[in-house]
C-alpha cells in the first residue's frame, strides 16, 4: 500500500513536502479552498521545482470555482513541470464552497463537469456546455512547454456518497474516499463505485483521506498527543457534519451525538448571514480553543486511524487485499513534521 500525505496549500511550507519524499511517501496531494489556503496549483509548482521523484497533485481540486478549462490547463502546466508523476483529484468542493456561503455542485453539474474536463486532460477537444451553447474547446497551444498532455494525467474524483463514488467509476482512473472503517466497509464503496459503469479493480486506483496516528501502547485515544496532532482532522468532520445538517437537515452521526447541542449552540451565536465564514475556521490546521471541548474520544475514533504500530500495520495490510491503493495522512498543522517522520518509521516499511 502506498502511503501519502495531504497538503493544507502553503507556498511557505514546500519544505514539507520534500520532507515526505526523502522520507518515502508516495504522493502529496495539495488541497484546494482559496479563502482557507495558497492557491493550490501556485503550491505545486514550487513543490514540482524542489522534488523529483514524489507524485505531485490537486487533493482535491474543485469544480465550482474553476471552469473546467482552467483546471485542466493548471495541472496540465504542473505535468509540464513534474512530467509523469501528476495527478489530478478533483470534487465538487464542501469546504471551498460553503466557505463562501455557496452550495457544492450537485451530482448532475458534478456528473457534466467531469465528462468535460476528461478529454481536456489528454488535450482533446470537449465540448463545454455554456448556457445554452455547447461550445467545442481544447487547448490550441500544446507545444513548447506551455503544457505537457503528453505524460497521462490521471484522475482521482472525490467521492463519499453512492451518487459520487459512482460518478468516479464512471468517469475516473480512480477515487478518494472517507477512510474504510474495515474491508467489509472497502467491498461496499467498490459497489458504489462499480454502479457507475465496468471498473477494472485492477486498475482502478483507490485513496482514503484520513489523519493516522502511531499510539503508544496503553495510550488513551483522547490522550493529549493525539488530540494534538489529529483533533483538526476530527473537528472538520464535525463541521460536515454541521454543513449537512444545517442545509440537507440530515442528522448528525453517532459519534458526535454527546456534544451535538453544544455544538449547534455555540454556532446559534454567530451571526447567520456570516455563519458559514465560522464554521470551518481551523479546517484540518487547528482545533479552535472554544471547540476543544467537542474533541471527544468518540469523535475522535470515528475519523481518524489511530492504533499502535501493530494494530495500523494489520489493519492496513486487510485494507490492501480489499483493494485499497493509499491511504493519505492529514495531521494537524503543528505537528505535522513529528507525524511525518513517526508514520515514516513505523509504519511506510511495512506495508
Amino acid at each position: 500500500m502506498d502511503i501519502g500525505i495531504c497538503v493544507p496549500s502553503h507556498v511557505g511550507d514546500i519544505d514539507y513536502v520534500v520532507r515526505a519524499e526523502s522520507l518515502g511517501y508516495s504522493h502529496a496531494w495539495l488541497a484546494d479552498s482559496q479563502m482557507i489556503w495558497s492557491d493550490c496549483y501556485a503550491a505545486l509548482a514550487l513543490a514540482a521545482d524542489r522534488t523529483s521523484t514524489i507524485k505531485l497533485g490537486t487533493g482535491v481540486a474543485i469544480t465550482g470555482t474553476r471552469p473546467a478549462s482552467v483546471n485542466a490547463a493548471g495541472i496540465a502546466t504542473i505535468n509540464a513541470l513534474a512530467p509523469g508523476r501528476t495527478f489530478f483529484g478533483v470534487g465538487a468542493g464542501n469546504t471551498a464552497m460553503r466557505i463562501m456561503g455557496l452550495p457544492p455542485q450537485r451530482i448532475a453539474q458534478f456528473d457534466d463537469y467531469l465528462q468535460e474536463i476528461r478529454p481536456l486532460l489528454k488535450g482533446e477537444e470537449s465540448i463545454v456546455r455554456h448556457n445554452d451553447q455547447e461550445i467545442p474547446i481544447r487547448h490550441v497551444m500544446p507545444d513548447k512547454g506551455f503544457v505537457n498532455f503528453e505524460d497521462p494525467i490521471p484522475m482521482y474524483v472525490s467521492g463519499f456518497g453512492p451518487k459520487s463514488l459512482a460518478l468516479a467509476g464512471k468517469h475516473g482512473d480512480g477515487a478518494v474516499l472517507a477512510m474504510p472503517a474495515s474491508a467489509a466497509m472497502m467491498e461496499n464503496i467498490w459497489r458504489m463505485i462499480e454502479a457507475g459503469g465496468s471498473v477494472d479493480r485492477d486498475n482502478f486506483y483507490t485513496t482514503a483521506l484520513t489523519a493516522m496516528i502511531v499510539r503508544k501502547d496503553h495510550e488513551p485515544v483522547d490522550s493529549e498527543r493525539i488530540r494534538h496532532e489529529c483533533g483538526a482532522m476530527a473537528m472538520a468532520s464535525l463541521h460536515f457534519a454541521y454543513d449537512q445538517w444545517r442545509n440537507f437537515g440530515r442528522q448528525p452521526p453517532n459519534a458526535v451525538a454527546s456534544v451535538w447541542d453544544d455544538y449547534i449552540n455555540l454556532l446559534a451565536t454567530y451571526p447567520e448571514e456570516r455563519r458559514h465564514q465560522r464554521i470551518h475556521m481551523g479546517h484540518n490546521c487547528w482545533v479552535l480553543p472554544e471547540e476543544k471541548q467537542f474533541l471527544t474520544a468518540d469523535l475522535i475514533q470515528a475519523t481518524c486511524l489511530i492504533g499502535t504500530q501493530d494494530e495500523l500495520i494489520e489493519k492496513l495490510r486487510a485494507l490492501d487485499q480489499a483493494g485499497l491503493n493509499q491511504v493519505m495522512n492529514l495531521p494537524s498543522f503543528d505537528p505535522r513534521f513529528e507525524v511525518l517522520e513517526d508514520v515514516a518509521e513505523k509504519v511506510i516499511p511495512y506495508v
